[in-house]
């Protein structure tokens, strides 16, 4: 079967397909998934300065609309995690940097982690991959792969207080 090809028309006729597709990231022939954690970049910066509460709100209203927009989006391509779709990875890098100071180090190796993650898929993310289905089972893989990479990060960057998040 070939894969149905979204364009930048398309893509922007409605906005839940906007959103699954990153606002035009998945679009890249290129390694969208890619492109769509770098896109990721940008608001996490916004976003680590605001704290725990206003950051994990909008992280938990970006997964809602994730649910929801990949879900339509996929139904409408015809496959429901089709590589165009790129929200999923951008939650899920949010979820990978929750609690980390911004510097460039934890950026690039929360992007390597995540990736990493997200690409290989080990237990368990494979299997809320294959278990879940329509817009949840979108985006749940990838939280799963940035709540892994996240604790691996936390540790790495704070190996003797993982909890001190936020501080």
């Amino acid at each position: 079967m070939r894969r149905r090809r979204i364009g930048f028309r398309q893509a922007f006729h409605n906005p839940w397909t906007a959103i699954a597709v990153g606002f035009g990231a998945g679009l890249s022939p290129w390694a969208p998934g890619t492109l769509g954690t770098l896109v990721a970049i940008p608001p996490y910066l916004l976003l680590v300065g605001t704290g725990p509460v206003v950051y994990s709100a909008v992280v938990v209203v970006s997964l809602g609309l994730g649910v929801v927009a990949c879900g339509r989006c996929g139904r409408a391509l015809g496959e429901i995690d089709h590589p165009a779709i790129v929200w999923d990875e951008i939650v899920g890098f949010l979820v990978t940097m929750w609690g980390l100071p911004a510097s460039w180090q934890n950026v690039l190796l929360g992007f390597i982690l995540f990736r990493f993650f997200d690409i290989v898929k080990p237990w368990p993310i494979r299997a809320i991959d294959r278990g879940t289905a329509g817009g949840w089972g979108v985006m749940l893989d990838d939280v799963a792969a940035g709540l892994l990479s996240s604790v691996i990060l936390h540790v790495l960057v704070s190996p003797s207080s993982v909890t001190g998040l936020f501080r």
